[in-house]
């Protein structure tokens, strides 16, 4: 009887082993899937230098810079292409401005005569252009002529063309981004900056900053079929509901302006938190939530996109100028100029948790996606 119920207890032992290898298997043939799911999730932060001439690199996961390397003068716009194997940044050899003086009320004070021309005579155009980064090597690799000081730009959804704000010859311009070919110019006024195609790829929508313009241009033909009047110096579009809201704030006035696409009118201006100087705005993955970067206030605002309700104020660092979000949706990371960093603010609990080290007054952000590369 002994001998039998070893024999019944080996074998139980047998199955449970054999049971044990099994999950081993199983486990080990879902770790290759998960690894790639990981990867996809991963991501960098270009991060343009304006004083510096140079780009550095956030890494996405350790939340540090890994690299910064030169890209030429003045870079400012900076965006990746859609496949993310190419950041574009906007080049300019027109010397730097500091901020102007501000009034009682906050609004600039210009000691120069704004309706003249912005080209100054020391400025170096052979510098202009729009820089092209192959993100394998972190190198530039070429630059494409866009016409003169340009400062902002966005990509078509395909990636083919560049929309540009000529800043100084009060134009914006198309460019195929293959031949580096101008395709077409449209006049628009003072100080163009802010640029943006709707998320219909339809519609252009660039900001002027003297007056407050702000014009929808239609790409079929690269004509302006609307303009819009906002608060002095508009920095930047946003868009909520799919396309049907455009939101723009004047850095002058501390207010944001919603606008209705369709019928190309003013619907709703809110103001920001007192001292609030709104430069660059960026929506939510779901649409939800609007986040603005004050500027001099040292503040990221969180706006609910129903009731434009101002719902937290982040402080970060001096005069927060660009902002993204992770692709996941958890970070918000915004250039702070004067003091050289870039704020990783955790959007769970609305405070900033870090500051990496960029180089010399960051000016603009672009999120590039490693894991979803071919």
């Amino acid at each position: 009887m002994r001998e039998q119920g070893d024999y019944v207890v080996a074998m139980s032992e047998a199955k449970q082993t054999s049971k044990r290898m099994l999950f081993a298997i199983a486990l080990a043939a879902l770790l290759p899937m998960s690894a790639p799911a990981r990867a996809a999730d991963s991501y960098q932060i270009y991060v343009s230098n304006e004083r510096s001439g140079d780009v550095t690199v956030i890494d996405g996961a350790s939340l540090k810079a890994v690299a910064t390397f030169p890209v030429g003068k003045r870079p400012r716009g900076i965006h990746a292409s859609p496949d993310g194997k190419t950041v574009y940044v906007a080049l300019s050899g027109t010397p730097i401005e500091g901020p102007p003086e501000l009034d009682a009320q906050g609004n600039p004070v210009f000691k120069r005569d704004k309706d003249d021309d912005d080209d100054d005579v020391d400025a170096d155009k052979t510098a202009d252009g729009v820089g092209v980064v192959d993100v394998a090597t972190r190198k530039l690799v070429k630059k494409i002529a866009v016409g003169s000081d340009p400062e902002e730009f966005d990509l078509s959804q395909d990636g083919r063309r560049l929309y540009v704000s000529n800043e100084d010859v009060k134009t914006a311009s198309a460019v195929d981004v293959a031949n580096g070919k101008v395709e077409s110019i449209v006049p628009l006024t003072q100080e163009p900056e802010g640029v943006a195609v709707s998320p219909d790829g339809k519609t252009l929508v660039v900001t002027c900053e003297t007056g407050g313009d702000v014009f929808f241009i239609d790409l079929a033909t690269f004509k302006v079929k609307g303009h819009v009047k906002v608060g002095p110096r508009p920095r930047s579009v946003a868009f909520l509901e799919g396309g049907k809201l455009a939101v723009v704030p004047s850095e002058s006035a501390g207010n944001l302006y919603v606008i209705d696409t369709a019928q190309l009118e003013l619907v709703k201006t809110f103001a920001l938190p007192k001292g609030s100087r709104p430069m660059r705005l960026r929506a939510s993955a779901d649409g939800s939530k609007l986040y603005a970067s004050t500027g001099r206030g040292g503040t990221v605002a969180v706006i609910d996109a129903k009731s434009f309700a101002v719902l937290a104020n982040i402080a970060v660092g001096k005069r927060p100028w660009g902002i993204v979000l992770s692709p996941d949706g958890k970070y918000l990371f915004s250039a702070n100029g004067p003091s050289n960093d870039v704020s990783v603010v955790d959007l769970a609990s609305n405070r900033e948790i870090a500051k990496v080290k960029a180089g010399d007054s960051p000016w603009g952000l672009a999120v590039v996606k490693t894991g979803a590369k071919d």
